[in-house]
């Protein structure tokens, strides 16, 4: 496991929005751990606050927008890779306008920051989604199929193919560790001659230009259409280079745009909210292919936080008690003591622990070639593992009886065979009063829920 990091101290920047064409000034300042990365629109009333995260996402339509209501916050997706690839899991992001500055077209000036002002580590660990099983999104129209695989680290392959002659198929990955600042972070986003006017007509791309972008650009496109272009928008006119490529700037790598990709891929899957351990694999990756993506796992993400987890106990650890102890606080005696070891014992909780054999005696009869524990004998078993924590109330425990009172909400949810090693949990849902104890209980094989009750136990003195 990691800690989770912050900045240690603030930075900032300004520059235009590569859509709206607004002047924005960015605070990039600390923030608690547990926070997350928080945009927050200075500009607006109340400073309305948008949590980067999937659910929030609103437009996709050139860049990653997300928004509450009507405060939105557009083109976040260098700047959230810049953050997240270089280890900030906590940062407050202040804005006095809609969109993100564009700069120069990469996460390069995100990046250099982050590494100068340094990473402050915090007390909370850092939270990580594990990849469990195959998610996927398609969009088979459009040849797209971004997929997430597991693996035990955060690995993202991007593939790229527009089926032109200046920029066919391409191939991008990352791995965690990799020099990010140095390999991705410097490619700048792109976008074919032939959408600009489309582009322009959508009242978009008011503060691109080549110094920030890369401008793909057929081979039989005559200069004459680049010079009409660049008057159209008012800008310069340029003369294409031998790739294709209309920039103020020669290409970085061959592979620029895909390594864009991959930044932007990067930047969207940072909206899961949690680090990711497993492998992407991203085929004609798009702003809305990839937030789809994020929200998938999103998903998983929050099915899985409000999921029973299962007892965090050392089995290697000395019990609090073993059969001996237990066996001086339970008036249960084989074969119808079910519990071999308390683990953990507090004045509102227990956890106990079975080890199911095939040397049960209920097993010869249930079942003959296909042995199953008996649900009303796994009950009992959490009954008196309750029972240890009642009975643990009284300083004489041994002249006390338990009893069932009532039994509530009974699920079971899987089966138990020889083999298994049942976990108990049971936790108060009121306090002890007059020996009559309710509680909630679990009973776990491995990751999984067996069973589950509400019991209600009353002790008894031996008269």
């Amino acid at each position: 496991m990691s800690k989770q990091n912050t900045l240690k101290t603030p930075f900032e920047f300004n520059g235009q929005g590569l859509h709206t064409g607004a002047k924005v000034t960015v605070r990039v300042c600390p923030a608690e751990a547990g926070t997350g990365i928080v945009f927050c629109r200075k500009d607006l009333a109340d400073t309305p606050q948008i949590p980067a995260l999937a659910e929030h996402v609103v437009d996709t339509s050139r860049g990653t927008t997300i928004g509450i209501g009507e405060a939105k916050v557009s083109t976040i997706e260098h700047l959230m890779s810049a953050l997240w690839t270089q280890g900030i899991d906590n940062a407050r992001v202040e804005l006095d306008g809609p969109e993100v500055p564009i700069l120069d077209g990469s996460a390069t000036i995100y990046t250099g920051l982050i590494q100068k002002h340094g990473l402050q580590e915090q007390e909370a660990e850092r939270e990580y989604y594990c990849v469990s099983e195959k998610a996927v999104y398609s969009d088979p129209a459009r040849g797209v199929e971004l997929t997430a695989y597991p693996d035990e680290c955060y690995g993202v392959d991007t593939l790229i193919d527009y089926g032109d002659a200046v920029l066919g198929h391409e191939y991008a990955t990352y791995r965690e560790g990799d020099n990010y600042a140095e390999e991705i972070a410097p490619c700048r986003t792109f976008v074919f001659l032939h959408e600009l006017e489309k582009l322009r007509e959508l009242n978009l791309i008011k503060g691109g230009d080549l110094a920030n972008a890369l401008v793909i650009t057929p081979m039989d496109v005559q200069q004459d259409e680049i010079d009409r272009l660049a008057v159209l928008f008012g800008k310069p006119t340029v003369a294409r280079s031998a790739h294709g490529i209309l920039s103020s700037r020669p290409l970085l790598f061959e592979n620029e745009p895909a390594r864009h990709k991959l930044l932007d891929v990067l930047g969207d899957l940072a909206l899961v909210g949690q680090r990711i351990r497993g492998h992407i694999v991203a085929k004609h990756p798009g702003h809305k292919a990839n937030t789809e993506l994020a929200k998938l796992l999103r998903l998983q993400v929050k099915q899985e936080a409000n999921a029973p987890k299962p007892p965090q106990v050392d089995l290697n650890a000395p019990p609090v008690f073993d059969i001996v102890g237990i066996q001086k606080l339970l008036p249960h005696r084989p074969p119808f003591l079910l519990v071999d070891r308390i683990l953990h014992l507090t004045d509102t909780e227990v956890i106990g622990m079975k080890n199911v054999t095939m040397n049960e005696p209920f097993f010869v009869g249930h079942f003959p070639g296909a042995p199953v524990m008996p649900g009303v004998l796994q009950v009992e078993a959490m009954a008196q593992v309750g029972g240890v924590l009642v009975l643990s109330t009284v300083p004489d425990p041994e002249n006390y009886l338990t009893y069932f009172a009532r039994i509530d909400n009974v699920r079971f949810r899987k089966k138990v065979v020889p083999g298994d090693t049942l976990i108990f949990k049971l936790s108060l849902i009121t306090p002890i009063r007059r020996g009559i104890a309710t509680m909630h209980g679990e009973a776990w094989v491995g990751n999984s829920i067996a069973t589950e009750a509400d019991v209600m136990a009353q002790i008894a003195k031996v008269q």
